[in-house]
């Protein structure tokens, strides 16, 4: 194993892939060091590393854009330090030092026949904050698979490596029920043939890809890649055919999918890009085909979208939703917002759709809302009144919640 505290100073600021691509060897040695090197500061992505759940060094700040994964956790316990941002400002935070860049630790591609290496299924912001990194770690996982379009860098652009062989993580995800391909079915109802799709992952985004099989020349320029849209790649439902940039391309910066599906992305046309691409507003608006569908926590009676906190907890992000919301809606073609009508069971269900969103946090704005979409149905808000957006959202809210959201309604004389 790599000498962390040999690289690190107190002081330091360090950062590391996510998902896929965290490279867990080396959080954990920096998790193991933190004690004997002093205060450090660390940024993190989504972590499946169950280790960064729990109990902490209190010499260690953790920081990040959300409470993803196992940072929920973190910020249960008051110990995660989130940065409300846009994806797509992340990497000029890394550029101008407000981000941790002492230290990058990076899972990578084993060496090809040219001696270099890929950032495999993690391209996104790590390919935007090496860069302005001061030191370079990499893990080498012969199971991470080499992906094309980002970076390719030598061995010499790292001070250490360790070498591991152990299968990607995978994020567990129950099977979409009958509500989630009800919502999945109407979001598919007003996604059009040639569409350029972004989504994310989940149990009802994955629903979403499986309805939308019966399309046509389907395309994808998204933060994140999955099994269903490989699956649409390989039905030749998803060709990009009609994508006004990088046509016949998939466009991502990292992927979260099952092991075998990691296994097939070189063998499909997708390319990995960093996010100062996937994420760019003026690149986001060469693309008038773009239908995004977000999910959320809660939706109001403005249509604005919370989908970072629950109960003061962070357990979402603003993330990409609101780049790709927003160029959806401007410059696209249709900004999709879908959730469950309600959360919870039985009698103690409580209603998503809510007369003020209780968080008191806004993700996104109800100007980049073009539709709210939950099992009882679609709620187009484009060119609608206030007063007009607010009874169609309630017609989608569970029926036995929708008499109290009226008379909210009445009360706040919307």
């Amino acid at each position: 194993m790599v000498d962390i505290e040999a690289f690190l100073n107190p002081g330091d600021g360090v950062w590391w892939g996510q998902g896929s691509a965290e490279p867990e060897s080396l959080v954990n040695a920096v998790l193991d060091a933190v004690d004997s090197v002093g205060p450090i500061r660390a940024f993190s992505g989504l972590t499946l590393n169950e280790r960064l759940s729990g109990d902490l060094p209190e010499s260690l700040t953790v920081v990040s854009y959300g409470g993803l994964g196992e940072l929920r956790g973190l910020s249960r316990h008051g110990r995660l330090d989130v940065v409300p941002c846009h994806y797509s400002a992340i990497p000029r935070m890394f550029a101008t030092g407000v981000l941790p860049n002492d230290l990058g630790l990076v899972q990578v591609s084993p060496p090809g026949a040219d001696g270099m290496v890929t950032l495999g299924t993690g391209v996104e912001y790590v390919a935007d904050a090496i860069p302005h990194t001061r030191t370079l770690i990499a893990e080498i996982n012969q199971q991470m698979p080499s992906t094309v379009g980002g970076p390719r860098l030598p061995m010499s652009a790292f001070a250490a490596v360790v070498e591991i062989d152990r299968p990607l993580r995978e994020v567990p995800a129950r099977s979409p029920d009958a509500v989630d391909q009800t919502i999945a079915d109407h979001v598919a109802s007003i996604v059009h043939d040639g569409a350029t799709i972004q989504i994310g992952v989940g149990t009802l985004p994955a629903a979403v890809l499986d309805s939308l099989t019966g399309h046509k020349d389907l395309g994808f320029h998204s933060g994140l890649i999955t099994d269903g849209v490989l699956t649409l790649i390989e039905k030749g439902v998803m060709t990009g055919a009609r994508k006004e940039i990088d046509p016949g391309l998939a466009v991502t910066g990292a992927a979260l999918c099952t092991g075998s599906a990691y296994n097939r992305l070189a063998e499909l046309p997708v390319e990995f890009r960093a996010a100062s691409y996937t994420h760019a507003p003026a690149v986001l608006s060469e693309l008038g085909s773009l239908v995004s569908i977000n999910s959320a926590i809660e939706v109001d009676l403005l249509g604005q979208v919370g989908a970072e906190m629950s109960r003061g907890v962070h357990i979402g992000a603003v993330g990409g939703q609101v780049d790709f919301s927003r160029a959806a809606s401007l410059t696209g073609a249709r900004s999709i917002i879908a959730l469950r009508s309600t959360h919870g069971s039985g009698d103690r269900a409580e209603s998503n759709i809510v007369p003020t969103l209780r968080s008191g946090v806004v993700t996104t704005a109800r100007v980049d809302v073009d539709a709210v979409i939950t099992e009882h149905g679609i709620a187009m808000l484009a060119g609608c009144t206030v007063a007009e957006r607010a009874l169609r959202i309630i017609e989608v809210a569970a029926p036995e919640h929708r008499e109290a959201l009226q008379r909210s309604l009445a009360d706040q004389e919307v």
